[in-house]
């Protein structure tokens, strides 16, 4: 009965935070989200891709947790080093998505985020779609969250759709 129930609630998560690819509204606005919680992260990470094609230094100054950790693949980077990599690094991204999020809470204070991330740009090689799985964990500190860590999976270019 409670495997049921788990599953028919992450079944709902992932259908309401679900986008198209041809939805102009945030994921966040698919559908009515009852947790203002849920709704505040998956507006946060909209924010995060709107930040990337931006080059918005200030946002990840305050998205980021001062001892952040990332890592893409075989990769560790610092917080610097993303917010660097992101303000002032070679690729321009001209289109950011996030598709198929899901926030998994961990009581009041902490909570996953799962989901995919599309980037659209150019770099040094030339045009490109990329296609990523990610994870981040979220912080609440005072009135505001933060992303403590991330990981990122670059699905392969072959891959891609």
């Amino acid at each position: 009965m409670l495997a049921a129930s788990l599953s028919a609630l992450c079944l709902s998560l992932t259908a309401v935070a679900r986008t198209s690819a041809s939805s102009a509204l945030p994921s966040y606005q698919a559908a009515a989200q009852p947790d203002p919680v849920v709704r505040e992260l998956l507006a946060l990470e909209d924010q995060w891709a709107t930040g990337v094609v931006r080059r918005d230094r200030a946002l990840f100054e305050r998205l980021l947790a001062p001892r952040f950790v990332y890592t893409e693949d075989d990769k560790l980077m610092t917080r610097a080093e993303v917010i660097d990599g992101v303000a002032s690094g070679p690729d321009t991204v001209t289109s950011a998505r996030n598709d198929s999020m899901v926030v998994h809470r961990y009581g009041n204070s902490t909570a996953v985020v799962t989901g995919w991330l599309t980037l659209i740009g150019r770099g040094p090689t030339g045009a490109f779609t990329r296609r990523f799985r990610f994870t981040d964990t979220w912080l609440r500190r005072g009135t505001r969250w933060q992303v403590i860590a991330a990981h990122d999976y670059l699905v392969p270019s072959a891959k891609v759709p």
